[in-house]
């Protein structure tokens, strides 16, 4: 058979993406990353309850997370997530002036983790040995997987935001089947 027809399609101001389907594979390309349709199935099926922490960089480049219980995939192709934090989420507008965020997956041992999260409070970070994902957002220790995502779009909806984000990286840490739940 023939080989995989490449398709290239503009991400914002993020670069392009570059796309090749063989058999039931798909294949994202964006500044020298590749993600197969396995390693996305496989970061997603760790998330059987949505407990996430979404993280980010404030414009005055301190780290700012949330603990976000409305994590969704949202498509394979384009890669787009999806979440809705309050309005009022003081959090949230620090990370969205950055123009990205990372999703951290939690494993089942992270309880404290997201509970400290979930509270608008200064130190979150004290005490972490965090990472910083492609996007220079904060990857979380002990995170079963890790999506790195562009803002992609804001929608008011209610007393929340709909935030789509564009996929730009993500990591599973193997074969996890510890997610928090």
């Amino acid at each position: 058979g023939g080989g995989a027809t490449p398709a290239t399609f503009a991400v914002g101001t993020s670069g392009a993406w570059s796309v090749s389907a063989t058999g039931t594979s798909l294949i994202y390309a964006a500044s020298g990353t590749q993600t197969t349709g396995a390693e996305w199935v496989a970061n997603f099926q760790n998330l059987t309850v949505n407990n996430t922490i979404v993280t980010g960089v404030s414009e005055a480049g301190e780290p700012s997370g949330l603990t976000i219980g409305s994590f969704a995939s949202v498509s394979l192709d384009p890669p787009l997530v999806g979440f809705l934090p309050t309005l009022k989420s003081r959090s949230w507008a620090d990370i969205a002036t950055s123009g990205s965020f990372c999703v951290n997956i939690l494993g089942a041992d992270q309880g404290e983790l997201c509970w400290k999260f979930a509270k608008e409070t200064e130190g979150r970070y004290d005490g972490l040995d965090w990472r910083k994902a492609p996007s220079g957002s904060p990857i979380l220790p002990g995170v079963i997987s890790w999506i790195d995502c562009s803002i992609e779009q804001l929608i008011t909806m209610g007393d929340h935001w709909f935030v789509l984000g564009r996929v730009q990286a993500l990591h599973n840490e193997g074969d996890v089947t510890d997610a928090m739940t």
